[in-house]
């Protein structure tokens, strides 16, 4: 028997409909796809994509059911979830629920039955827009136009201070601008001992806490809008080996005096191909992002990675203050790990400072 009928109406005038799976209610958000094959549970907890109906091109989604122990964070993000065809009999030896059952269960409606071939070609085409879930067809669009998301940062940052690993080891401070959970996990892994900040923490509040290491972690939302913080990373720079990733990277460049703008549909899926500039090689990254750094507004930085697809910028050295960022995900779970060394490469440069301090 099928779910209840439920209709997807983009911000063009463009319908689908669907049926209805985890929560009931109706909803709107700026609607982004992302090519994991695999991952779905990454991708729901990933606090990146606050505000986004999130579709999967992937056909087939929930088929090994949700495992607590790979979510990135502690509830879900997405504004909605859109599938082609959900599974509701997944089969793993670490299943803990259905995709249906942690949709309904935390509040957040899902759409399945509908051509998400189609729709990507459509974002694809159009770029990203906003779209909303409803029990009959939106007849006038003009209500989609006034969404955006707003306050992304604030949203989904920790309260307060957490503590992680073991305390003599390494310390460095974890920005929380929206992080996974594994970029802890990594550096707990390497001997780190984290504190993970909220990101409306001051740059005196942060330098309080003398730490070895600083990490600015990934997060969701347009990047210049976080003046704040753009301002407080300024008066940081230097002053500690410094690692960005994703958001980390775009807000280090603003506060470099770099520009970031909004892309086309943006990179979300695990296999986009980044080229290292120095050496050449190419690796296969994880990705979620909307907005890039444009390469040539960095003035005090040298470009290191670029998007072998479409040449977008994917990473930045800043030798002379301790710092390197790049904008895809080297923690990747639930995708590759060509770039996990780059936790390596920070560790270094922290131990290289200690050493010659």
């Amino acid at each position: 028997m099928k779910d209840g009928r439920a209709y997807l109406t983009l911000q063009n005038g463009k319908q689908f409909e669907g049926y209805r799976f985890g929560a009931e209610g109706e909803i709107s958000g700026e609607l982004v796809f992302t090519t994991g094959m695999t991952g779905y549970i990454e991708t729901l907890t990933d606090p990146s994509y606050f505000g986004q109906i999130v579709t999967q091109t992937f056909p087939l989604i929930g088929n090994y059911g949700m495992i607590a122990a790979d979510e990135e964070s502690k509830k879900p993000w997405v504004s909605a979830y859109i599938v082609r065809e959900k599974c509701d009999a997944p089969s793993n030896f670490r299943c803990g629920g259905t995709l249906d059952g942690y949709l309904k269960d935390n509040g957040i409606v899902g759409l399945y039955g509908i051509d998400t071939r189609e729709l990507t070609k459509i974002v694809r085409e159009a770029g990203v827009m906003n779209a909303g879930i409803t029990d009959k067809p939106i007849k006038n669009t003009d209500e989609l136009n006034g969404y955006s998301v707003k306050n992304a940062v604030r949203s989904v940052t920790c309260s307060e201070p957490e503590f992680y690993g073991d305390e003599n080891g390494l310390k460095v401070v974890v920005w929380d601008f929206g992080a996974k959970d594994n970029i802890v996990r990594e550096l707990v892994k390497r001997g780190c001992y984290c504190i993970k900040v909220p990101a409306f923490y001051t740059a005196e509040q942060i330098s309080s806490l003398n730490p070895d290491g600083l990490m600015l972690t990934n997060g969701p939302g347009d990047p210049a809008e976080n003046v704040e913080i753009i301002e407080n990373i300024k008066k940081l720079a230097g002053k500690y080996p410094t690692f960005g990733i994703c958001l980390g990277h775009q807000l280090f460049a603003l506060a470099m005096n770099g520009i970031t703008k909004k892309m086309k549909y943006g990179h979300r899926g695990a296999n986009q191909p980044v080229k290292n500039l120095n050496s050449g090689r190419v690796y296969i990254s994880s990705q979620n992002h909307g907005y890039e750094v444009v390469s040539s507004s960095v003035k005090f930085g040298s470009l290191s990675y670029i998007n072998a697809n479409d040449g977008t910028c994917e990473g930045f050295d800043y030798p002379f203050l301790n710092t390197f960022t790049v904008q895809f995900h080297p923690e990747a779970c639930g995708g590759p790990q060509d770039t996990s060394f780059l936790f390596d490469r920070f560790i270094g440069i922290i131990k290289g400072g200690k050493f010659n301090a």
